[in-house]
């Protein structure tokens, strides 16, 4: 199993870029987000991998970081999504913004990715975040994610208590500056009231 390789760059496409280690050249397949951070031709390389190993082949995938590793192992973990598909989703969209949509379920930005259809969106946001917990734990993606959830919250109660969607907006906003903590729904709403009073 290769998990690793460090050689000079000798050859790059959008897709696949080999690397010489040692003389010998190892086919390496590459999201847009690793190919974008490769060195010139003739460069050093150092390349996390994964090793898909199948009665009919073995491909390497590699990434320059090990938050698009962890990304990939994790969406080949879902039923339906192999390395190619997983590679489409990483070319559309970096681990780090990846990892913040599917914490907030915005199914609208997943299916945003080019070969990305609504229903595998659907079934990425829900399949995913707790398989991603870890990983936004360590981010703070999680932590945006259940803040952006709580003023969804208070905003809805103050639409559906007659006030206009932008003034809420606004006073949510200001308190969640002012603020500078973590406040719970009810004290949201409530120190909303205050000020839209």
């Amino acid at each position: 199993m290769i998990a690793h390789l460090t050689g000079k760059l000798t050859h790059k496409t959008p897709i696949h870029i080999v690397v010489d280690v040692n003389g010998v050249g190892y086919q390496v397949f590459t999201s847009l987000t690793t190919f974008c951070g490769l060195p010139q031709l003739g460069g050093q390389v150092s390349l996390s991998i994964h090793t898909h190993l199948r009665e009919e082949s073995l491909k390497l995938f590699g990434f320059l970081t090990e938050d698009e590793h962890q990304m990939f192992d994790k969406l080949i973990s879902i039923n339906k999504v192999g390395p190619k598909l997983a590679l489409t989703i990483l070319s559309g969209m970096p681990a780090s913004e990846l990892l913040r949509a599917i914490m907030d379920h915005d199914v609208a930005r997943l299916s945003a990715i080019p070969g990305i259809g609504r229903k595998t969106a659907e079934r990425l946001a829900l399949e995913m975040k707790d398989k991603l917990a870890d990983m936004a734990l360590q981010s703070g993606a999680g932590q945006a994610g259940t803040t952006n959830m709580l003023m969804d919250d208070a905003l809805s109660a103050l639409t559906n208590l007659g006030y206009k969607r932008g003034e809420a907006e606004k006073v949510l906003g200001s308190l969640q500056t002012k603020t500078g903590k973590e406040l719970s729904l009810e004290e949201l709403i409530r120190e909303s009231l205050n000020l839209l009073s």
